[in-house]
């Protein structure tokens, strides 16, 4: 199932593992500025351009709520061992929070709030009824076995209780984490609701599998939606998908599902990165993107695709193409590597990719950015699609997902193609003054109680 927020994988043990886990993060040194950091100094350029008022500043300058827990988990071999988990809210003026929740090794309160407040930015940029959220739990679940990860799954949304629900807060799919956990977190939630009111526990998640009350199109929303931004972006340089060439770093769910719709529309593959390593095609034709994501599930990782390449990650980052879809963890795109890219397109399928130095790097270069918070949304969106039809008791056919998913796209592309030319602006930049003028407009007409 594809993210809301960027690629989502799971472990090599588990009996339905569909992609390998994302890269590794660089080493980053400890005195560089916290990844929440990194997005409050996003807010303040945009609130800077648009004379965002003081008041909604203070206010979206920190979470508005902050969940830590601690919680026991019995292992296959009857030990107990001990696992933190978080979920923080950001904001949620427009709506429920949303976001997702992942497991990795490398989960911190500061990693959850900086991903908290970028959903915050992704709903109000696409319009959407909801606000920002996040959650995760430090483990590294390549070393659980499946049983160990539903124990660990059940028991983490047991300890966040009525920090979730339906009307409250919605949790998804990301990293590590998949539909089949999903429909875990609805089980032990309508567990812990009165017998009458079970029914409603099926909106608690979204992501869930079609046949749990998932939605048809929710496995490659966020792909698709990098897609159609693609497309949207070669339109504008009078261009067609067909023409372009481009590679993928990281083939998990958002990178794959990308990959093969490109294929489908006559794009060119040329290499893949992830954390197995790097391939590039020895063919004209570039790589076979559904042979690659078969050789993925079944291996867990691309090396070693036949008729393929192994290359360094040098070769990769300089691989010349239209297009470059980083689709992994955060902080990849860095100066260095940035100043490797021989693109005209960065299309962020990941959460926070680029850093600082690296954006200043691509901007100098005059390589053209479609940012994560608008980039990836194609997931959120159609998570609300599912929440609206569980809400609702419906269900709505594939066209009907992809043409709604289209058209709130396309509605945000112009919008953030707007205040780009508005205010002399760059595209991310651009993204969260347009998504803050929507957050102020709210607060301006409801007030702030009392």
């Amino acid at each position: 199932m594809a993210t809301e927020n960027g690629t989502a994988t799971m472990n090599s043990r588990l009996a339905t593992t569909t992609a390998p886990r994302s890269l590794k993060r660089p080493h980053v040194n400890e005195s560089a500025p916290s990844l929440f950091r990194r997005v409050q100094d996003q807010f303040e350029r945009a609130a800077e351009a648009i004379g965002l008022s003081r008041d909604v500043r203070q206010i979206l300058a920190r979470p508005m709520c902050e969940v830590s827990v601690t919680f026991p988990v019995r292992m296959d071999d009857g030990r107990v061992k001990m696992f933190s988990g978080y979920r923080v809210q950001h904001n949620n003026v427009l709506g429920p929070f949303k976001g997702g929740i992942r497991y990795h090794p490398d989960v911190s309160l500061d990693e959850v709030r900086a991903l908290a407040a970028w959903m915050t930015i992704k709903c109000a940029l696409v319009d959407i009824p909801f606000g920002g959220a996040k959650g995760g739990v430090q483990v590294d679940p390549a070393t659980l076995s499946r049983r160990e990860v539903e124990r660990l799954t059940r028991r983490f949304v047991y300890a966040l209780g009525a920090n979730i629900g339906p009307g409250y807060d919605v949790p998804a799919p990301d990293v590590n984490t998949d539909a089949r956990t999903m429909a875990w977190i609805v089980d032990t939630y309508a567990a812990t609701l009165p017998p009458q009111e079970r029914y409603r526990a099926l909106a608690v998640v979204t992501g869930k599998p079609v046949s749990a009350g998932g939605s048809v199109g929710r496995d490659k929303a966020t792909g698709q939606g990098v897609v159609d931004f693609i497309e949207m972006w070669a339109a504008d340089q009078r261009s067609k998908v067909a023409d372009l060439s481009y590679t993928v770093q990281g083939f998990g769910k958002v990178g794959s599902w990308a990959a093969r719709i490109l294929k489908d529309k006559g794009a060119k593959l040329l290499a893949v990165q992830d954390v197995t390593g790097a391939i590039r095609s020895q063919a004209s034709e570039g790589l076979d993107a559904d042979a690659l994501a078969e050789h993925v599930k079944k291996t867990g990782g691309v090396a070693g695709f036949p008729g393929a390449e192994s290359i360094s990650e040098e070769v990769f980052f300089g691989t010349e193409a239209d297009v470059f879809v980083p689709a992994a963890l955060e902080n990849q795109v860095t100066a260095e590597t940035a100043a490797m890219l021989k693109v005209r397109l960065v299309a962020e399928g990941a959460n926070g990719p680029t850093t600082s130095e690296g954006d200043a790097v691509l901007h100098e270069r005059g390589i053209a950015v479609i940012p994560d918070v608008l980039c990836n949304a194609g997931g959120v969106i159609v998570s609300y699609f599912e929440w609206l039809q569980n809400r609702g008791g419906t269900a709505w056919n594939a066209d009907e997902v992809d043409q709604r998913l289209r058209q709130i796209l396309e509605h945000a592309y112009a919008r953030v193609k707007e205040m780009a030319a508005e205010k002399s602006l760059d595209w991310r930049s651009a993204a969260y003054a347009a998504a803050l003028r929507r957050i102020e407009q709210v607060y301006a007409e409801r007030g702030i109680f009392p």
